[in-house]
């Protein structure tokens, strides 16, 4: 599974809110996750990353879906609703904030994808399997143009040399 991802989608008991976690190195709202180690199914990946983010330990609901990448600013990625059964919702060395956010009023710095994940995690209900949206190169160039800090910290996390707080 190197290579791969998986993210994590945490709604509250009414389902009209969300869990986000405010990364260290590239401060924007993300869902909880991160890569697959060699040794890792994804689900036990998914609930080895939301208790290093979140603190909480979860058990999964279902697996919404599959998304393939278009680039290499991507790679493939498991989608898992998750359910809390133990911890406590604290920051990890990965995260600088976490919430519950409103569905109807969530941060404005959430990279496109992570948007799309949420809306796929409300309204399908069977299984997905499509190609990942909104990390296109155009979308790049965009982000290069409204939000260079954020892209050159991205970059520098991924090259191994990440701004922390």
């Amino acid at each position: 599974m190197k290579g791969e991802s998986v993210i994590g989608v945490i709604f509250d008991k009414e389902k009209e809110k969300v869990l986000l976690i405010k990364r260290m190195d590239v401060p924007v709202f993300v869902l909880p996750g991160g890569g697959i180690e060699a040794d890792e199914s994804p689900e036990e990946a998914m609930c080895r990353e939301i208790k290093e983010e979140t603190g909480l330990e979860v058990k999964i609901i279902r697996k919404i879906g599959e998304y393939s990448p278009q680039n290499r600013l991507t790679r493939f990625t498991h989608l898992f609703e998750c359910d809390p059964i133990g911890g406590d919702l604290k920051t990890g060395q990965e995260t600088k904030e976490l919430n519950f956010y409103p569905l109807h009023a969530l941060p404005k710095l959430i990279p496109p994808p992570f948007r799309r994940w949420i809306f796929d995690a409300t309204t399908c209900h069977s299984f997905i399997r499509k190609p990942i949206e909104g990390a296109t190169y155009l979308d790049l160039i965009r982000s290069i143009i409204f939000h260079p800090i954020l892209v050159l910290r991205f970059f520098l996390s991924k090259w191994g040399m990440p701004l922390n707080r």
